[in-house]
């Protein structure tokens, strides 16, 4: 489990020491001297104990929700603490949703930075060849996106040991400049980095937007909790991945001290000459992991965002039949793509691309520190004021790594921000359309159980087989029942009313999944219970139903469904444009078969219009 939290948790911030440490100096706002350099190697090693080791491994990973972590699971753990004060709750939901949406621009960002900064080894090895950093970094990229329709279980398995290699190659570079120098590790001193900072002042601070690149890879030992545990994910950082990062950093220190002139590429000049191929292969499959942790996180939360109802359905296609987690989501793979050619071909080098990261980040770090706090003051009841400090110390650190990268916004970090903004307006007007379009129909429903009395007091021809309706809404009669009648004019001879509900906790076990009420005359209302992390298949959850007493054979159960077509109307509600947004959405929506895992032959599509 340790070695696999190796390939999936560490791949992002395995790959800093490639363009970190030289970002820093990057622009020549800092002067590169020995004191400024262990005051940077200073504020690096204490940046990593304090954001990485003290929050996300010894406070965050605590906050599972039923064993999962991630920033959905967070608001969903936050949101629930606090389900009596509406007002407060409505206001950590937007933030929330704000946090999911610029997770988005990080999962662009990533990968284009993190294989240009590993092609850029040609700039050091054979700087003739430079005008072909951008094509290759493209290659690479479009082939990394290509195969994810195959799944990543098979690719998974390496990811591992690559990345151990990966860490271990990091101590064997840094080790032997140590030896050379080992007065770099005076760095280790935490007065070196107040003294740059106080001596620098505001330079210090916009210094601070390269700083946090050691710890751009935080958010994901959380996000992944649900795959390894606390356990392999803390063994791993503190017995292997800090470790190596320490050395790898002063080491290229401790070259810097030697030759300030290896600021071109600290990473790579490290190495000795006779290392330099086979580095640059490594540190290309190590970036090729980190983009794809990245991307397969953005899968992940898609899914979970799918089923809480904050994004429309799409195509999920699951690529393993043993693993649930093994997804892929096409339009998400080609959407994260586009982008991706974009930052590249836009910023061209991961020096400018230093610009745009780092800003998504800081503000889910920031995100997540709020919501830890309302999580351990509400959920867990703790004292106010030991909520305070455990929160507020990590609060302020996040805010100044925040404002200082938000001084980057002109020079690219508009970037990922102007994705996660997009994002964000799908995903509220998505969730504000669905509502108002569930109200709407609620104003124009019918009871079921009355419709059901009025039916049967001259009941129409009842035909074999049995039917499964679904609706949106408990207890009201769906409209594909009402066209059914209209138009076939039959019953058929067992009727199901289901409706899908999805839960703000990631597991919900089968003996909780169905709910059933018997309407009498062979209908019945049924609910069926996910969680945000179970497996939406309705067929496979109405087979629970057999114990109940309502048999279902498959050749011979349809499914009908309502395909309503949203008309945006003038009105109280959303902006006319929102409307007409969520409209579209709504008409392009992929069909709720494929999410349900519905058996395509199986379904009779039924439509209506509705003015919202």
């Amino acid at each position: 489990m340790t070695l696999g939290a190796l390939g999936v948790v560490y791949g992002d911030i395995g790959t800093s020491p490639l363009y970190a440490l030289k970002e820093v100096f990057h622009g020549g706002h800092v002067p590169l001297n020995s004191q400024n350099i262990l005051g940077v190697l200073s504020l690096l090693f204490w940046t990593m104990t304090i954001v990485v080791s003290f929050k996300y491994v010894l406070l965050i990973l605590r906050a599972d929700n039923n064993g999962e972590g991630g920033l959905i699971a967070m608001l969903a753990l936050a949101t629930q603490a606090v389900r009596e004060k509406p007002t407060l709750r409505r206001v950590l939901m937007g933030v929330g949703l704000f946090g999911t949406a610029i997770f988005f621009g990080d999962a662009v960002i990533t990968p284009a930075m993190t294989v240009l900064g590993a092609v850029e080894g040609i700039d050091v090895y054979a700087p003739q060849y430079h005008q072909f950093i951008v094509p290759i970094t493209l290659i690479v990229l479009a082939g990394l996106f290509a195969v994810q329709r195959f799944g990543t279980g098979g690719v998974g398995k390496a990811f591992g040991p690559v990345m151990l290699v990966w860490f271990a190659s990091l101590t064997l570079l840094g080790l032997p400049q140590i030896l050379e120098n080992p007065k770099v590790l005076a760095a280790v001193n935490p007065v070196y980095a107040v003294e740059f900072c106080l001596h620098y002042g505001w330079v210090a601070f916009v210094a601070l937007g390269a700083v946090v690149l050691v710890v751009t890879g935080g958010e994901a030992l959380y996000a992944d909790l649900g795959h390894f545990g606390k356990q392999p994910i803390r063994i791993a950082w503190y017995a292997i991945v800090m470790p190596a990062l320490v050395i790898n950093y002063f080491g290229q220190g401790a070259l810097l001290l030697e030759d300030p002139a290896a600021i071109k590429n600290p990473f790579y000049l490290i190495a000795p000459s006779w290392a330099e191929m086979p580095l640059f292969g490594l540190a290309t499959l190590a970036a090729i992991v980190a983009s794809q942790a990245l991307i397969t996180a953005a899968f992940s939360v898609t899914k979970q965002a799918v089923q809480l109802g904050i994004l429309p359905r799409m195509r999920i296609v699951h690529t393993s039949v043993r693993d649930i987690g093994q997804i892929y989501v096409p339009f998400i793979n080609w959407m994260l793509f586009g982008f991706v050619v974009v930052a590249v071909v836009m910023f061209g080098s991961s020096s400018k691309l230093a610009g745009a990261y780092g800003v998504a980040v800081t503000i889910d770090m920031t995100i997540t520190t709020v919501m830890t706090f309302f999580v351990i003051r509400y959920g867990w009841k703790y004292p106010l004021a030991l909520c305070v400090a455990a929160t507020g110390f990590f609060f302020l650190i996040d805010v100044t790594f925040l404002a200082s990268n938000l001084l980057k916004v002109a020079a690219g970090g508009w970037f990922p921000l102007m994705i996660g903004i997009w994002m964000f307006t799908l995903m509220l007007t998505w969730k504000q359309g669905r509502q108002l379009l569930s109200d709407k129909l609620r104003e124009d429903a019918i009871d079921i159980k009355g419709f059901l009395e009025a039916v049967f007091l001259s009941p129409p021809l009842r035909v074999p087989g049995s039917a499964v309706f679904l609706s949106a809404e408990q207890g009201i009669t769906p409209n594909a029942l009402l066209h059914n009648l209209k138009h076939n004019k039959v019953l058929h001879e067992q009727n199901l009313f289901v409706t899908v509900k999805h839960h703000e906790k990631p597991w919900i076990g089968f003996d909780k999944r169905v709910e059933v009420e018997n309407l009498g005359n062979d209908c019945w209302q049924v609910i069926v219970h996910f969680g945000f992390k179970n497996e939406p298949d309705v067929p496979e959850a109405l087979k629970l139903l057999e114990a109940r007493g309502v048999h279902l054979d498959d050749m011979e159960t349809s499914y009908f469904l309502s395909r309503d077509i949203v008309i945006p109307t003038i009105g109280s509600g959303m902006a006319l444009w929102r409307e007409k947004l969520f409209a579209s959405m709504h008409r392009n929506a992929a069909a709720a078969a494929d999410f349900l895992h519905l058996p395509t032959n199986r379904i009779v599509e039924l439509g209506s219009k509705v003015e919202i």
